[in-house]
């Protein structure tokens, strides 16, 4: 079962994919730079396949529809995707600051509670949204049990409000699958995060999945790396068998 929402937001209704039965325990999924599009569509749907009920809003949602910001060409074409970025995708990540993804959280947490079951909730992120999944978890510690990143950046800076602050105050698990050589994740932030997780006490993977490149999830682009991806779907399961039961 799958079908498209709205979601009211403070700046208007947000579209959404929802896969899965009604009253699964929830997973909230994060979408990378590039957007809501059937690719992350189908790894919702094969994530909802385990038992769950899957959310994954479109955050870009003050920039235009999903259908309007999704690509246009094929990302796994040569330049394809790297001409695809500098089409403005990343002054929507900049723009989408925790003053505006906090409260957009909120939202997306109280529409996966309409439909998952009572419990606690996983969420999963990619690239950017894996930095959002670690907010997630530090802005719901009663309700985020899980925390999946992928191929994330950013995740430790020297700013305040920095995403891995947001450990201390959580109460999740967590599994990280770390590009190789990602500039956006150089080994000392890999290490940062791994004595946040360990300083905090939560139960956590940290691991670089070597020759892995940014974006080894989606295999609508050149960075797809299929063993990588299957890993990744792999840890993830075993993460949310073991926290969501």
């Amino acid at each position: 079962m799958s079908e498209r929402i709205e979601i009211p937001t403070q700046d208007g209704p947000a579209e959404a994919y929802v896969a899965g039965e009604p009253g699964r325990p929830g997973v909230l999924f994060f979408v990378d730079a590039i957007g809501l599009r059937p690719q992350v569509e189908a790894m919702a749907d094969r994530i909802a396949s385990w038992g769950y009920v899957v959310l994954v809003p479109h955050v870009f949602h003050r920039d235009g529809s999903a259908a309007a910001l999704a690509p246009q060409g094929d990302l796994r074409e040569a330049a394809a995707r790297e001409a695809f970025f500098a089409g403005g995708a990343m002054d929507r990540v900049h723009a989408y600051t925790p003053d505006l993804s906090g409260p957009d959280t909120d939202a997306w947490m109280a529409a996966l509670a309409e439909r998952a079951g009572d419990g606690p909730v996983a969420v999963t992120g990619y690239c950017m949204g894996a930095r959002l999944a670690v907010r997630a978890a530090g802005r719901h510690p009663d309700r985020v049990a899980a925390v999946g990143g992928w191929h994330g950046g950013g995740l430790v800076t020297d700013e305040p409000d920095s995403p891995h602050l947001a450990i201390a105050g959580s109460r999740a698990a967590y599994a990280f699958g770390h590009a190789d050589n990602d500039g956006s994740m150089p080994p000392a932030a890999v290490a940062a995060l791994g004595e946040a997780l360990a300083g905090a006490g939560r139960p956590h993977t940290n691991e670089v999945f070597a020759g892995a490149v940014h974006g080894y999830t989606m295999a609508d682009t050149s960075s797809y790396d299929e063993a990588a991806a299957e890993r990744h779907f792999e840890q993830l399961r075993e993460l949310f068998a073991r926290s969501l039961g």
